[in-house]
């Protein structure tokens, strides 16, 4: 677990403060973190990797919770970054063509671009298109997995096209510096640290059991909790499920879309009555508004007066989720007025194999 003495050292380490995700206990888990501030403290290099897998045209507000992170991360510590897109992940495990989920994955970069990333420092890459650079890893990594091992740790099956049973070892490859030869150097060992949810971390351990095998350094890991669904706090927003359109808020939704999403969909905490809500007070346990707006409002006194104003009942359903959608709607906004300037001919500066800027020496 992340906890205080952690994030004492990361802040020292890093020479910032804690991200609120942090202390408010977003991210809340890690793998080998301390691996990664010993190796800012010698002086020596890491690098970033991130990924995304394209179902849908745009992301939502929980896809955008690791790459708001990760720009976080690549900007304290000023180190490069790989995003993998998973178009050929999506066509094993979805029912789209090839070709929709290479689109989609052109699209789901312009969003992810919006974030604004450091292009001197920023590889974006397609699986389809970048295979061969990652392949001798991928080939050494298969070699150490049976058919056994992915069934048990995936939940697969005999009856599983045999892509599923392959495609582990390609999210495990960008772990390891050397399936970036262009950046890195085809016999770098570089640390790597990866932020994402907690529902990826079977890749990453299965990754990390096998690096020693490698020779190679196991990557650390962040993890962040689920992000909700609009309709409870115990499921998690998706964008491929049947209820998407009201489950969840897309980071292409209008003004009125928010403000219906949110006020028609969004579980409240609040009693049945008015009279009983002020009496005994608001559940911010499984109220859904206070939990995004505690990842979404960087205030924390607000978040503060917020949670104690709902939870004495001082403040009624109605009103946190005007809160919630005075604080999604100019995020939202903003990330919209970022993505019109992101065209084609920049995806593809982001997705040029070249090398990237950045200080430290190989190792």
């Amino acid at each position: 677990m992340i906890d205080q003495a952690l994030l004492d050292r990361f802040e020292r380490v890093s020479g910032h403060p804690a991200h609120p995700w942090l202390k408010r206990g977003l991210f809340f888990s890690h793998r080998s973190l301390n691996d990664i501030l010993d190796a800012v403290e010698k002086g020596s290099p890491f690098y970033l990797y991130t990924g995304r897998g394209p179902s849908s045209e745009a992301l939502h507000l929980g896809h955008m919770v690791p790459f708001v992170f990760t720009k976080w991360l690549q900007d304290i510590f000023d180190v490069p970054l790989v995003i993998q897109l998973t178009d050929d992940e999506k066509f094993y495990f979805k029912d789209l063509s090839l070709e929709e989920c290479k689109r989609l994955a052109i699209e789901n970069a312009k969003d992810i671009i919006a974030c604004g990333f450091d292009i001197k420092k920023t590889f974006i890459f397609r699986d389809t298109d970048y295979l061969q650079p990652m392949y001798t890893n991928i080939a050494k990594i298969l070699r150490c997995l049976t058919v056994n091992q992915v069934k048990n740790i995936f939940g697969l099956d005999l009856s599983s096209n045999s892509g599923k049973f392959f495609y582990p070892a390609v999210q495990a490859a960008p772990s390891f510096s050397s399936s970036f030869p262009h950046i890195f150097g085809p016999d770098s060992n570089y640390h790597c640290l990866i932020p994402c949810a907690i529902d990826q971390d079977p890749f990453f351990r299965m990754t990390r059991d096998i690096a020693p095998r490698l020779n190679l350094a196991k990557p650390a890991v962040v993890h962040s909790k689920f992000f909700p669904a609009l309709q409870g706090s115990s499921t998690k927003m998706s964008s491929s499920a049947t209820n998407a359109v009201v489950s969840a808020i897309f980071m292409t939704d209008s003004e009125k879309d928010i403000t219906d999403k949110v006020n028609k969909h969004a579980f409240s905490g609040g009693r049945a009555t008015k009279k009983e809500h002020q009496e005994l007070g608001g559940d911010l346990k499984v109220d859904v508004p206070y939990q995004y707006l505690r990842v979404f409002e960087f205030d924390d006194e607000k978040v503060k007066k917020i949670g104690d104003a709902f939870s004495s009942g001082k403040m009624l359903s109605g009103e946190i989720k005007k809160e919630l959608i005075n604080v999604l709607i100019p995020f939202i906004n903003a990330h919209k007025e970022k993505r019109k300037k992101v065209d084609d001919a920049l995806v593809a500066e982001y997705m040029k194999i070249r090398p990237l800027q950045f200080k430290g020496k190989k190792v």
